[in-house]
């Protein structure tokens, strides 16, 4: 999603046994300048990526049992967070639509699903940014 505009400008659509931070790079594209994720993309190979692709790494750092979060590490998150907020507002959009509630058996089904509910929500938001 474009931060400043809240438009969703690519998007993938797997199984629900895979997890999205596997589709990680896919998601990446030439344009893109940072990357704002939660700590579930937290990993070596991801930050990687990151570096390959010379992008702002604005991942949430993650605490580990016995291991809470540093004072630093509270304060990265809270900054991140102020970003993110941004694109978490567009999934309760979509979920206000009725984008979330999901019925359809293949995938190709649910790739028609998604890609009709992006192109909704996009032209939703082009409404509103145009008035």
């Amino acid at each position: 999603m474009d931060l400043k505009s809240k438009l969703i400008d690519s998007y993938v659509t797997t199984t629900a046994s895979t997890h999205d931070s596997q589709v990680f790079e896919e998601l990446l594209d030439e344009k893109d300048k940072a990357v704002l994720a939660d700590s579930a993309y937290l990993s070596e190979e991801n930050d990687q990526v990151l570096l390959d692709h010379d992008l702002e790494n604005f991942v949430m750092r993650k605490a580990y049992r016995n291991k809470p979060l540093s004072e630093e590490d509270h304060s990265y998150n809270k900054t991140v967070s102020r970003m993110r907020v941004r694109i978490e507002h567009v999934f309760g959009r979509m979920k206000y639509m009725g984008a979330d509630y999901f019925r359809r058996i293949g995938l190709s089904r649910a790739k028609q699903h998604n890609a009709l509910c992006n192109l909704t929500y996009n032209m939703d938001r082009y409404a509103f940014i145009q008035s």
